[in-house]
């Protein structure tokens, strides 16, 4: 069987970064693979405790109807993660860089489809099918060796592989915290990515979704009637920010309270963040900051079994290519392993 995992090896590692006199970079202490062939083995016997995996397509978010560009955020957040500094604040080597999920075939099939035309939509719709059976075979692997994936890029419709990768290895359904200014719970009418939690949540695989500020105007009222019927808690970013019902910590504070010690994804929509390229940009939305403490927070409270940055698109038809959101991206990453590395210190005292 295809692996469907394109792995980065340690000379693909030095592209990303600059290496300096008196200084170590995380590119050069960072885990790899060395044999492309025996990943998986590789995997297993790798001390570390994190792995980081990109998805670089955006095929998802078309069928969404959304605005491509996707398909950028996991190299732009490597040339930013490898040439920050491996120090006492982050010690590097319990990463492993795994390498991306193999989509060119699917992303070049995808470029002559037309988004206007309803054919090619349900086209679209199942290259996403096949995307999920790609991201569910590697992310079955990692979960497999007790591994932290930690998943960069594409459209918010790979939520739902990863989670069928975890349930499907551990026969039990998983909570989810999505910060995010859409709810991801349109109706079932073929994959894409405003729909990943609606499949995963009808199939059982999801014990309770938690939303932390989604946009109320821009969430239809069948979706909102079902939201309604489901094991679904919320938040919204009006309750939050406009009508100040609660602080944004105090949200955090009540999330991780409702979501308790089960097993937990932690889910982050680059979309939901002031004017981050994305393929929903938003300008009104929550600051970097609030969202590096949200991805801080969550990570060491919460039993987290995996973290999952999605639909920033730092290049765009609008805009060659966004330097800053990579870097955010690298911030937001560092963030996750520092709370969980943290907490696994403070149970150790």
């Amino acid at each position: 069987m295809k692996k469907w995992l394109i792995p980065i090896d340690g000379k693909m590692i030095k592209t990303f970064y600059t290496a300096r006199p008196y200084e170590t970079k995380i590119g050069q202490v960072i885990q790899c693979i060395s044999d492309v062939k025996n990943w998986e083995d590789e995997l297993k016997h790798s001390t570390a405790r994190f792995v980081i995996l990109g998805v670089p397509e955006d095929i998802g978010v078309r069928a969404n109807l959304g605005r491509a560009g996707a398909h950028s955020a996991f190299k732009a957040m490597l040339r930013s993660f490898l040439s920050m500094q491996d120090n006492d604040f982050l010690k590097s080597d319990n990463i492993l860089l795994l390498g991306e999920i193999e989509v060119s075939d699917l992303m070049e099939n995808s470029k002559k489809l037309d988004t206007k035309n309803k054919q090619d939509i349900q086209t679209l719709r199942t290259f996403v099918e096949e995307l999920d059976r790609r991201v569910v075979a590697v992310l079955k692997v990692i979960f497999k060796y007790n591994k932290i994936p930690i998943i960069i890029g594409g459209g918010h419709n790979n939520s739902y592989p990863i989670i069928r990768a975890y349930t499907e290895l551990y026969s039990v359904p998983i909570n989810i915290i999505n910060c995010d200014a859409h709810s991801d719970l349109r109706p079932m009418e073929g994959r894409h990515s405003g729909n990943a939690f609606r499949y995963a949540m009808e199939e059982g695989r999801i014990q309770r979704y938690h939303i932390l500020g989604f946009h109320e105007q821009y969430t239809s009222q069948s979706v909102w009637e079902y939201i309604q019927q489901k094991p679904v808690t919320y938040y919204s970013y009006e309750d939050m920010f406009i009508r100040e019902k609660l602080s944004f910590k105090e949200a955090l504070l009540n999330s991780v309270d409702l979501l308790g010690q089960s097993p937990c994804g932690i889910e982050l929509d680059m979309d939901s963040i002031t004017n981050v390229p994305a393929s929903a940009r938003t300008s009104s939305g929550i600051s970097p900051i609030d969202a590096r403490k949200y991805i801080y927070f969550c990570s060491n409270k919460l039993n987290c079994v995996y973290l999952h940055l999605t639909e920033a698109a730092p290049e765009t038809a609008h805009l060659r290519a966004d330097y800053k959101t990579g870097k955010l991206l690298a911030y937001l990453t560092c963030d996750f392993i520092k709370a969980i590395h943290e907490k696994s210190n403070a149970i150790t005292r």
